[in-house]
């Protein structure tokens, strides 16, 4: 049973299954693509179809963003996560833990605060065909606030990735251990 196609797809002490890696992966395209969007509907003009279309991509892949994560963090909670080795010191566990707490906050909270920005500002919630209902009710006021906090935590979000990435690649260049491998898809 443990060369079966399944007990690749399922985590273990020693690395993540292929499906936590494939999700992974799939999230960072997914978040890449939500900022891209971001950054580049600013270089159409103001009402163009262009610009529209731009924010509607943003916020589809923003919705697919929380349910990946949502997922993702189901996955986590009931699934063995894969031992470092060698075993890194106690505090640089302690700051991944934190980063990864920041990382799902980031990622479920920044989705929701756009869900409830577009429901404030009484916008239709697009969601490949779909129009998701409002979860809360009309306020400029409201949707002021949340914009500046969706916009600040999405400024902070590039720092949390970028570390992330720091870190992984520091543990696996710098520290020589298997941080970084454990989520590479397999080889063999």
């Amino acid at each position: 049973m443990e060369n079966s196609p399944i007990s690749g797809l399922r985590s273990n002490t020693v690395r993540y299954g292929s499906f936590s890696i494939g999700i992974h992966w799939l999230m960072l395209i997914l978040i890449a693509a939500v900022y891209a969007c971001m950054e580049l509907k600013g270089i159409f003009p103001k009402g163009s179809d262009s610009r529209e279309m731009m924010k509607t991509w943003h916020f589809m892949l923003g919705l697919s963003v929380l349910v990946l994560a949502a997922l993702r963090l189901v996955l986590n909670l009931t699934s063995p996560i894969p031992d470092i080795r060698p075993d890194p010191p106690r505090w640089q566990k302690l700051l991944a833990r934190l980063m990864h707490l920041a990382l799902y906050a980031l990622m479920l909270g920044l989705p929701l605060a756009g869900w409830l920005l577009l429901s404030a500002a009484a916008k239709p919630i697009p969601f490949f065909g779909l129009q998701l209902p409002a979860l809360i009710g009309e306020s400029k006021t409201l949707a002021t606030l949340i914009k500046e906090i969706h916009e600040t935590g999405a400024t902070v979000g590039y720092f949390l990735i970028g570390f992330h990435a720091a870190a992984a690649l520091y543990h696996h260049y710098g520290v020589h251990d298997d941080t970084l491998l454990r989520m590479m898809p397999r080889r063999d």
